[in-house]
């Protein structure tokens, strides 16, 4: 068994602590993971809090991973150690149902193993355990390549925020010259104006604060349209080829559904209960969809992209003995645009 240190959260009440645990032993595919920086994620918080009603304590979050490989199991192929490596919110699935059979594990029937949380296929019983830890042992499937040419610590919230806005923008063709909306500017709607912009659309910041949509023109986009302004709301009717929702609280979705074009659609990835009139999806034959991050195949596919183009998430680092702290500004949006954890500080605790 290999001791790990990490930060867990023993219940929905108290703060994260430390917590000592063994990882288990390489296997024969597997890849171990000296952990450099992870991301902070909202959905952290939620499991955390047990905000849906299904954490089991104690839990280690974190699933925005980037380190360094030290070791790899004897059928092992395509690592080796010293490689730059990155792990995102799935570590397993079950390899041969119809979505895993189209790249798609995070839609696997029979449940896709997340980083943090599932019930661990390799651990008697055990749940798997995240990032917020020194290390980590992942099946080769599941480890993802990292370019050098990027800034490692801007990488991390590329394994969830930043698949989660890529996904929609390919599913739904986003191409050059397209108009493109982002709602909503955190870590991902951040992520959404820099992808969409490096794929050449127009990129427009909807949001209900000015101060915020100025900050978007730095990102990537050529305009910011204030969603509580009906006349700017108006003049933009019926002139998007695609919306990507990120607002994570509750909103009606119908003012943003008026802004499509006839038969374009808007991706959903905010996870928050919404309002909806259904006469605007008829009368214009509109799209509200959703969409879950990404596959593995595509999550590379994202990363590939970024290298080419440059792009990482604008980040605010911290030490691991931070995140209490980081945690309240999360909920209060008192980030741009996202946390890291530097877990030199974690091993560096006595």
């Amino acid at each position: 068994m290999k001791p790990t240190k990490s930060y867990a959260a023993y219940n929905a009440t108290d703060v994260l602590k430390p917590y000592d645990f063994n990882r288990r032993e390489l296997g024969a595919k597997d890849v171990l993971i000296d952990i450099l920086f992870c991301g902070v994620c909202h959905s952290d918080i939620h499991v955390a809090h047990n905000d849906w009603g299904n954490s089991i304590y104690p839990v280690v979050p974190g699933h925005e991973i980037v380190g360094r490989v030290t070791a790899v199991g004897s059928d092992t192929q395509g690592f080796a150690a010293g490689d730059l490596v990155g792990v995102g919110c799935m570590v397993d699935s079950c390899r041969v149902c119809s979505a895993c059979e189209q790249d798609l594990e995070q839609h696997c029937e029979k449940g896709m193993i997340m980083t943090y949380g599932s019930p661990d296929p390799h651990g008697n019983d055990a749940i798997t355990q995240g990032g917020y830890s020194t290390q980590i042992v992942v099946d080769q499937d599941f480890v993802l390549k990292v370019s050098e040419d990027l800034d490692a610590k801007g990488v991390a919230p590329l394994l969830c925020a930043g698949i989660t806005s890529y996904s929609p923008l390919k599913q739904w063709g986003v191409k050059s010259g397209d108009k493109v909306g982002v709602i909503g500017l955190g870590g991902l709607g951040h992520m959404g104006v820099k992808l969409a912009a490096a794929m050449g659309a127009e990129v427009i910041m909807i949001t209900r604060s000015l101060e915020k949509g100025e900050d978007a023109k730095r990102l990537g986009a050529s305009e910011v349209l204030v969603s509580q302004d009906e006349a700017q709301m108006a003049a933009h009717a019926g002139t998007f080829d695609f919306l990507l929702n990120t607002i994570p609280v509750e909103h009606d979705m119908t003012p943003y559904i008026n802004l499509l074009k006839l038969g374009k659609t808007m991706a959903i990835v905010g996870a928050s209960p919404t309002q909806l009139h259904t006469l605007p999806l008829a009368f214009g034959r509109k799209v509200v969809a959703g969409s879950l991050i990404g596959g593995i195949k595509e999550t590379q596919e994202m990363l590939d992209f970024c290298a080419a183009h440059n792009i990482v998430s604008d980040i605010e680092m911290i030490d691991m003995q931070d995140i209490n702290t980081a945690y309240e500004r999360v909920m209060k949006s008192d980030v741009k645009y996202r946390f890291v954890i530097d877990m030199q500080s974690l091993k560096q605790q006595a």
